[in-house]
């Protein structure tokens, strides 16, 4: 980050030249001092610091005026200001215009393009598997002093991570070398009727026909693949993980780091270096899966009858290379790279220049092999080695089950309000693998049945992916079977919710005229909002028998070598129909699921309101930094939290105001995480105000090792004092239900909603039921930020020295 600038920047009588009003340390405290002058030695101002939740909203909407000034940051994520407002520490209140003349100056911090802004960032889809998988490793249960096993559970999370991305390269490959390449390139009726592919047939004669040098060719997709996810890592890694926090001295009254949430730690925020790590170990795992798939199929041919020793012996050093990259690709992600007690800025730089440019080396090692002349070999069948993907989804499957036991030990010596009994991780990393499949084997099942023209693949000698891939396919409808028969439950129980809340209705309304319609209606959102606490019971069972279905598909794979509906053929009728049905109608639907995909990430280019949608989607899945996969969404918290950390901190030593930070929905979670990360001293100064909060209800049940109760115990104890505003029809935000007895000094009363139940001559039409969105226009919300303010000590402009002396520059911290 770079320096912060204040609206009253001021020019020095000596050079003229502008100094920005967050001044570096060695500023003279003349200079420091002429900046917060105000007229009749007033006490120094209040400031609101709005922090707006998912999808994000404009900073006219925030400040309620259609005038705004930018007051520090970047088109990217900024602080504005009414444009009246921008020299308010220098006037007193009665001097400032507008309705909140004689409340805080406010400020509205906007971060939504760090997720929505740029419509290409819709294509972050495709890499939805990535994201789920890194979820996983931050929902693991609380430590409570094991950290041998905290340390294992995200060795095996980013183990699950790396055979993600092994999959998606693997099924590139699958992709180009097998399908293209070597069965309908090497086929005289399929690359017959595709003029595109004719310069690869056999019949052709060509310098291409050899089908070591047509897997050489067909290896730039994967390849390419492998190239696109690194250049996409590494340049959100240039735009957020690079820049390093806020510089803050050492607080020596604050309680251990050891002691305090993870949150509260210097290096939480900054994961420059495990993402450098991993992304150099997975772009060279991706690397290594192409130089795979080519050496594999090329051995085996020359350890036949027809290869030649000295290709072979070549072959066998290739095999060679490959395992020791394998092997050091795994040593590197089995490392711990991520420090959180410090800000670490070292990179490993032989690591991440090293390791990708080996494994580049191999892979090109392996298309001259590959490419090396072989008159007499010719393709038939499938590419040997395709048997991986079993491999690779019983890796999985391993992982995921050392992860359940990792959860479940944590989970007995501190069990809590966690869902799904500590297995919320598991359960999504499952999910993730889930996804991962559906992505790499929905392309190659639609590409295999395009070439295949009118014929089922797998049914005849035509054009077919790999086994396992059609056994995957063909659960799926089982699976979306299962997930309409939870959603039915879950229908069933909302419907019996809002008949048991139909009585209870009108006695938040005494004197009101009954309406059928309106109670209804208000039953039943708040019926609809109370699901939100029932999603572990459609996760878990979900995942369950995905867990299931995969282990079945694997075993089915294995043992018969042919595709479902072929298997079948000796079964009852019944089950064959079954069979055939589930076979092709899964197919389609795997291949549905990534077009799905793929247009949605097209519409969203095009269309303001889908990119938007999507937003929101990113705003609640990339709020983690990236510790397990590094081709993930960027996480935008990195950036989030130092800026307005750096706000806090800045305004209140400058100006040694009292200052509110008031967050909705995903940003109280911003919010929070900024208090945590603040001096001791400036905590004394600032309170906290949260509205549609999803600390407790989600990130405390489904995160409880970093939003545990412990966890927001610690911050209801650190922060000044904190108001929490919720509603029974808000979906997301709920109550904190801290469990010392403290809750209701945090949380109001459940807020009316609507706010009138019929027509009265103040709301002639009928009031909208609000459930997540505009707190602001319930009139609580401003006494609630009144009484905050007035539970803060009374400030005084801080001495001129301690002004000068408080500044903080960016840099490295060590603690």
């Amino acid at each position: 980050m770079g320096t912060i600038l204040e609206p009253n920047d001021r020019t020095t009588p000596e050079s003229g030249e502008t100094v920005p009003a967050t001044m570096p340390k060695d500023t003279p405290p003349d200079a420091a001092e002429a900046t917060t002058a105000r007229k009749g030695g007033a006490p120094p101002p209040d400031l609101e610091l709005l922090v707006h939740g998912v999808g994000g909203t404009t900073p006219e909407e925030m400040l309620g005026d259609p005038r705004t000034s930018l007051v520090t940051g970047d088109e990217t994520a900024a602080v504005y200001r009414r444009t009246v407002d921008l020299d308010a520490e220098r006037r007193p209140p009665e001097e400032r215009e507008g309705p909140d003349r004689e409340g805080p100056i406010r400020e509205a911090y906007v971060w939504c393009n760090l997720t929505s802004g740029n419509s290409s960032r819709a294509l972050w889809l495709l890499l939805l598997p990535f994201m789920v998988a890194n979820l996983a490793h931050w929902m693991r249960p609380p430590a409570d002093r094991r950290e041998r096993t905290v340390r294992t559970y995200g060795l095996f999370v980013r183990l699950v991570a790396l055979t993600l991305t092994v999959l998606l390269i693997a099924g590139a490959c699958e992709v180009g070398l097998d399908l293209f390449a070597w069965q309908c390139a090497g086929s005289a009726d399929c690359a017959g009727g595709k003029s595109w592919l004719g310069f690869l047939s056999p019949e052709n004669h060509g310098w291409w026909s050899q089908p070591g040098r047509r897997l050489a060719l067909a290896a730039v997709l994967p390849g390419a693949l492998t190239g696109l996810l690194w250049y996409l890592s590494n340049r959100t890694w240039s735009a957020y993980e690079s820049s390093p926090p806020l510089e803050r001295p050492v607080d020596e009254s604050a309680p251990e780091a050891g002691n305090r949430p993870a949150l509260c730690l210097p290096g939480f925020w900054y994961g420059r270096r495990i993402v450098a790590r991993l992304r150099a170990a997975h772009t060279a795992a991706g690397f290594l899966t192409v130089a795979a798939g080519l050496t594999l199929p090329t051995t085996a041919y020359d350890r036949g009858p027809g290869g030649s020793g000295l290709q072979d012996a070549v072959g066998w050093a290739l095999l060679t290379l490959l395992v020791m990259g394998a092997v050091a690709v795994v040593a590197v992600v089995c490392f711990r790279g991520r420090s959180e007690t410090k800000v670490d800025g070292e990179l490993d730089r032989i690591t991440i220049t090293a390791l990708p440019g080996a494994a580049l080396g191999v892979l090109a090692l392996s298309v001259l092999y590959a490419g090396w002349s072989r008159p007499d070999w010719a393709s038939s069948g499938k590419l040997p080695g395709n048997q991986a993907f079993i491999v690779i989804v019983i890796g999985e499957g391993a992982l995921i089950v050392a992860m359940a036991v990792c959860a479940l030990v944590l989970h007995r010596a501190a069990p809590g309000r966690t869902p799904l009994y500590g297995l919320a991780g598991p359960a999504v990393a499952v999910l993730a693998c889930g996804l991962g499949a559906v992505l790499s084997g929905g392309v190659a099942q639609r590409i295999a049945d395009w070439l295949d023209g009118g014929a089922t693949p797998g049914e005849g000698p035509g054009i077919a992916p790999p086994v396992l891939l059609t056994w995957l396919a063909t659960a799926i409808p089982a699976l979306l079977l299962a997930l309409v028969g939870l959603l039915v439950i879950f229908t069933v129980r909302v419907w019996r919710t809002r008949d048991r809340l139909l009585p209870t209705i009108m006695d938040g309304y005494p004197g009101e005229r009954p309406d059928a319609v309106r109670t209804r209606r208000i039953a039943s959102t708040i019926a609809r909002a109370g699901l939100t606490d029932s999603a572990p019971w459609i996760v878990g069972p979900f995942a369950l028998l995905t867990l299931l279905f995969g282990a079945c598909a694997v075993t089915g794979a294995w043992a018969t070598h042919q595709v479902p509906g072929r298997a079948a053929d000796s079964a009852p009728g019944v089950v064959d129909a079954a069979a055939q049905t589930a076979q092709a109608l899964g197919s389609w639907l795997m291949g549905v699921a990534c077009l799905m995909l793929v247009t949605w990430a097209r519409r969203a280019y095009r269309s303001p309101s889908a990119r938007r949608t999507i937003g929101i989607l990113w705003d609640v899945g990339t709020f983690w930094p990236r510790a397990a996969h590094p081709f993930a969404p960027p996480c935008y918290a990195e950036r989030a939290v130092p800026d307005l950390t750096w706000r806090m901190e800045t305004w209140t030593r400058r100006h040694g105001g009292r200052l509110v930070i008031s967050g909705h929905s995903q940003g109280s979670v911003l919010a929070a995480a900024a208090v945590w990360q603040v001096d001791h001293r400036t905590r004394g100064r600032v309170a906290l105000l949260t509205y549609g909060s999803p600390l407790e209800r989600l990130y405390g049940r489904w995160f409880p090792a970093y939003f545990g109760p412990t966890q927001l115990l610690s911050l209801h104890g650190e922060v000044r004092c904190w108001r929490n505003l919720w509603r029974y029809t808000d979906p997301i935000g709920g109550p904190m239900l801290l469990p010392d007895g403290s809750g209701p000094e945090v949380d109001c009363d459940a807020l009316k909603d609507p706010l009138v139940y019929g027509r009265t001559p103040e709301h002639p039409l009928p009031a909208p039921i609000l459930g997540h969105g505009d707190y602001q226009a319930d009139p609580v919300f401003d006494r609630e930020r009144a009484g905050l303010l007035a539970r803060l000590p009374e400030q005084t402009p801080p001495p001129p020295q301690e002004r000068a002396t408080g500044q903080m520059s960016s840099g490295r911290s060590s603690g």
